[in-house]
């Protein structure tokens, strides 16, 4: 693929000039590695040696001061921009689709206020998830946003794709955990949004930029909430006869106003994996509470109860103990990725709890022909629904098939979850992977959301070809 260049000749010398982080082009081990990111279709072409989304360059801004500088010379110069946090995105959003420049923020990782009191902690876009968490640790806290890429990405990731973690049941995902936000603005000027317990002034802007995958500006500060570390945290398992007990369970739970910090739900398919026993074939729901002692255990019972009255079997706490000590695994995923031919995909949805478990049965009998292994689990709880993620691993006979797959996976689930009205995405954002269909999920409302792209990115230069915009 030939991508017409959008940095002219000599442009890079006026950026220089102002600019105190660092500068890359060329085709070098860095610059390649800003083409890919952990997207399995992008994984196929990494094997194929295909490059259709290399940035021409890379910068690596080290102060907000180099970040408005950037956005200025980008203005002034037509120079498409794509923001990187870790570059750990599963649906390509920090891959530049328009060429240009990407902007990597791995030298902006500072810890800049942590107050104990009111409980939030200001930091840089850049920091790492589990470095944040250690440091955090340390002093007694945690920020109980527990993402299975804790130790590859970022606050300033988190953000941009609307990020949860394995914990959101009790927490929620980032738009509960975040408290503010500096953006820098396409013509290089700061939004701040004013840091306060909650405000009645007016809309809350910081809702315009969660989720917005740096289309409508480039985040420069993140400030979080943090919690003290439970004292306690109590762990059971649970044998489900089927996937309809698994959903009802998990629903009478959370209308009922218990709040585990931890509720998964995996169906026969998956559960082998959960469990780490090959051959396994019952149904599994993992549970765990926190806080105080009496609190987690009362709270413990009381869900234990409800999966009794739903059919389950305790079966201990030793499997979701075992799962909470390999949680950030992917190396099912990644060995598969990593063989000739090989290929795995995990794709998020959302639906109410009326619709979720036909859905599913409609996406494993629709999945089924192309993977060897098709599966799904129940993550993310509301009252009204949940999150569920189909899981594909399979094998074909060359890089190029296993590509054609993918796409054909995605395609066909996309399609029936907007025929079915289920969201497309939970919690891994848009990217390249989703963008064709965003304007048909948001028929209702896209055309706000591209007069705010209109207003503030007249040029369309901030991370072009997402979400369904200016196409």
């Amino acid at each position: 693929m030939h991508q017409i260049p959008a940095i002219a000749n000599g442009a890079l010398d006026d950026l220089r000039s102002g600019f105190t982080g660092v500068i890359l082009t060329g085709r070098s081990e860095e610059m390649l590695r800003h083409a890919y990111d952990w997207w399995p279709i992008a994984a196929m072409w990494r094997k194929q040696g295909k490059t259709p989304h290399l940035p021409e360059a890379v910068c690596f801004p080290a102060t907000k001061d180099d970040v408005a500088a950037l956005l200025r010379w980008a203005t002034t110069h037509r120079v498409p921009l794509t923001a990187w946090g870790a570059g750990s995105s599963v649906t390509g959003a920090c891959l530049p689709s328009h060429g240009g420049m990407t902007v990597d923020f791995s030298r902006m990782t500072r810890v800049l206020e942590f107050n104990e009191t009111d409980c939030f902690v200001r930091v840089e876009p850049g920091i790492m998830g589990d470095k944040l968490e250690a440091w955090l640790n340390e002093r007694g806290f945690t920020l109980n946003h527990s993402p299975q890429s804790l130790d590859r990405s970022t606050p300033g990731g988190w953000v941009a794709t609307f990020a949860t973690g394995q914990y959101s049941s009790k927490y929620g995902g980032i738009e509960d955990l975040l408290l503010g936000l500096e953006v820098m603005l396409p013509d290089g000027s700061t939004a701040t949004t004013h840091l306060t317990p909650r405000t009645a002034t007016g809309p809350d802007l910081r809702q315009v930029f969660i989720g917005a995958e740096g289309t409508l500006g480039m985040t420069v500060e993140v400030t979080l909430k943090v919690f003290a570390c439970s004292p306690c945290q109590k762990f059971a398992a649970f044998e489900l006869p089927d996937v309809a007990a698994g959903i009802k369970v998990m629903r009478e739970i959370m209308q009922s106003g218990l709040r585990p910090f931890l509720m998964r739900f995996y169906d026969e398919d998956e559960a082998w994996h959960a469990m780490k026993q090959a051959g396994y074939r019952h149904c599994v729901l993992f549970l765990a509470t926190n806080g105080i002692r009496e609190v987690a255990e009362a709270e413990l019972a009381a869900c234990a109860h409800l999966v009794a009255q739903a059919g389950g079997q305790a079966i201990g706490p030793a499997p979701v103990e075992a799962w909470m000590n390999r949680r950030f695994d992917f190396s099912t995923v990644e060995g598969y990725l990593e063989r000739p031919g090989g290929y795995a995909e995990t794709i998020e949805i959302a639906h109410f709890w009326s619709r979720i478990e036909a859905l599913h049965a409609r996406l494993k009998q629709a999945l089924q022909p192309l993977a060897t292994e098709v599966m799904s689990h129940f993550s993310h709880a509301y009252d009204q629904g949940t999150s569920m993620y189909m899981i594909l691993l399979g094998q074909a006979p060359d890089d190029a098939e296993a590509e054609a797959r993918l796409k054909k996976i995605w395609q066909i689930t996309m399609e029936i979850c907007l025929e079915d009205k289920a969201t497309i995405a939970h919690h891994h954002g848009a990217g390249l992977a989703r963008s064709p269909y965003i304007r048909r999920e948001r028929t209702g409302d896209h055309h706000l959301l591209q007069r705010i792209k209109s207003a503030l990115d007249p040029h369309n230069l901030m991370n072009p070809g997402k979400l369904g915009l200016n196409d």
